[in-house]
């Protein structure tokens, strides 16, 4: 069966799962079912071209997968992200997200259970190719008395090491999240620092938006101006929360009424989210899933980890110019600082945005 994979490849993930396979034998079952999950979703791909030449596929398959080509050209042509074979390639994988991530936090904080990985360096999350997986998990993590959250996601890079196929989870979405996704994946390929997800996040949602307005800009298109007001607004009213449960637990109340006051927070925030609803967005609401199903500290975390710094590449943008590739060279220096002092540049960096 792995004989299906170019030679080159399989050389590749064999590197991976090695690597992986060194951190021990307690995890060699995770790791292995990282290597099934990838190697199964690169045996499904084919390429974009001969599908949408091919007759028999589906038109608005056709339609979606053309539309993708043109921003994959568009994302290397005009914002110098790599131009590889990644995105060019399309895999049916089945199921509605390619992976599962887990998040977890102590009862009272708001910081992550950090994983290390050979390639990522450290994340806040784990990430599972099977739902049942990543449930099973997730209730182990709850025993241990942390709060948990499971998030689909349906993309994902390998930053580089394997030719990264567009999923049909990805084709769920508009034709603007589709175009969005695609180059937030390629940014993470352009620039990746192992160990510091918010700030690659934080620089991948920038290129995002940056990129996904010049490629409106390039096709004489307006932008969905009102979705990206509603979405920076719920995004602001879920860091005021964590702002004010930071504070919380940083306090020294016993853990009943600490555990009391959470809760508290918590009905705040979905109050706030249903005034601001029918304040500014005429009732109707984005994410009214998502505030009315429960809440935890897990749940809040990838808000802080994917919006934390865009300012501050906004303006790193501005200060190179609006050149992509002195842009890149900045990001690439900032990389090279010591912790501390990369966020103490990037902070810096929020204060003249």
């Amino acid at each position: 069966m792995l004989s299906s994979l170019p030679s080159s490849l399989l050389h590749r993930l064999a590197l991976v799962l090695l690597g992986l396979a060194s951190s021990g034998c307690s995890t060699l079952d995770y790791y292995a079912h990282l290597g099934q999950g990838q190697w199964q979703l690169l045996r499904a791909r084919q390429p974009v071209e001969r599908l949408i030449a091919d007759p028999a596929t589906d038109p608005q398959l056709a339609r979606r997968l053309a539309l993708a080509g043109q921003a994959r050209e568009f994302a290397s042509a005009s914002l110098h992200l790599p131009n590889n074979r990644s995105y060019r390639l399309y895999a049916d994988i089945g199921r509605p997200f390619v992976v599962w991530n887990v998040f977890a936090t102590p009862e009272f904080s708001l910081e992550p259970e950090l994983h290390c990985f050979p390639i990522a360096g450290c994340v806040a999350y784990r990430g599972y190719y099977q739902q049942g997986r990543a449930r099973g998990a997730a209730a182990l993590l709850r025993q241990r008395g942390l709060d948990t959250h499971i998030g689909g996601v349906e993309a994902y890079s390998t930053l580089g090491w394997f030719d990264d196929p567009l999923l049909n989870t990805m084709l769920r979405w508009s034709d603007e999240r589709l175009v969005a996704v695609i180059i937030h994946e390629l940014a993470h390929q352009q620039y990746y620092l192992p160990g510091d997800t918010a700030f690659n996040e934080s620089f991948a949602t920038f290129v995002e938006r940056e990129g996904l307005r010049q490629w409106h800009a390039a096709r004489g298109e307006t932008a969905t101006a009102s979705d990206d007001r509603q979405r920076q607004q719920f995004v602001e009213l879920v860091l005021a929360s964590r702002e004010r449960l930071s504070r919380l637990y940083a306090s020294d109340l016993p853990p009943r009424e600490m555990r009391a006051a959470k809760q508290a927070e918590f009905e705040r925030l979905r109050q706030d989210y249903r005034a601001l609803r029918q304040r500014e967005w005429g009732g109707q609401g984005r994410y009214d899933a998502w505030i009315e199903s429960p809440l935890n500290n897990a749940k809040l975390l990838p808000f802080g980890l994917y919006d934390q710094w865009v300012p501050a590449f906004a303006t790193l943008f501005a200060r190179s110019g609006q050149d992509w590739p002195r842009f890149y060279e900045a990001v690439a220096a900032l990389g090279r600082l010591p912790e501390a002092d990369r966020r103490a540049a990037l902070a810096s960096l929020m204060q003249n945005d």
